[in-house]
């Protein structure tokens, strides 16, 4: 037995994993925990936090995986859901606790040079300290619509409200984040002209 096939869907892989091939979940939890690991970065600002809750998703989507009915809905969508909900979770036990963005640390990009990497990590730093300012409904739909790229429909589905709640939700939190930073345009390099 070999790897499995790399165009094998979620679903599948999610069955072979049910049925013993150990390959199969090293497989998807290539493509999905990125992702939701990503997701959480961006909701709670702490990665200690995003890594647990990534974890813990991943493992309810092994726990789940003998009973998952393909089909029914896409499995990257069912796992965003449970992300965002054990995010929520944590933030309600946390009662508005104090998010450390300093423990964040920044990927290393040897790519580029130390300026244009302090200059990253300086509007990484921004945008995360203005997404933490947005209030939690606005900063999971912009997270999800801007930053993870979902389409609303699957936003709609992963944050159970109406399309036209995701999208009310996304313009509203654009607009608060334009706010939010538009001071900082040059201090964040961003010059007009």
């Amino acid at each position: 037995m070999g790897e499995p096939d790399p165009t094998l869907s979620d679903d599948a892989l999610l069955v072979l994993y049910a049925n013993g091939d150990g390959r199969a979940a090293q497989e998807l939890t290539g493509r999905l925990a990125p992702r939701c690991l990503g997701v959480a970065m961006r909701v709670l600002g702490n990665r200690a936090e995003a890594e647990d809750v990534t974890q813990e998703a991943m493992m309810r989507l092994w726990r789940m995986g003998p009973n998952w009915q393909p089909g029914q809905a896409q499995l990257s969508t069912w796992l965003y859901r449970v992300t965002m909900n054990l995010c929520i979770d944590l933030k309600r036990r946390q009662k508005g606790g104090y998010v450390d963005l300093d423990a964040v640390p920044e990927p290393e990009d040897t790519a580029r040079s130390a300026a244009e990497q302090i200059q990253d990590g300086t509007r990484h730093d921004a945008l995360q300290a203005a997404l933490m300012q947005l209030p939690e409904r606005q900063r999971q739909a912009v997270v999800l619509r801007h930053i993870e790229e979902l389409a609303n429909p699957e936003i709609a589905g992963i944050m159970d409200i109406s399309i036209e709640a995701v999208e009310s939700l996304t313009a509203r939190g654009k607009r608060a984040l334009a706010a939010v930073l538009a001071n900082k345009r040059q201090e964040l390099g961003y010059n007009d002209g």
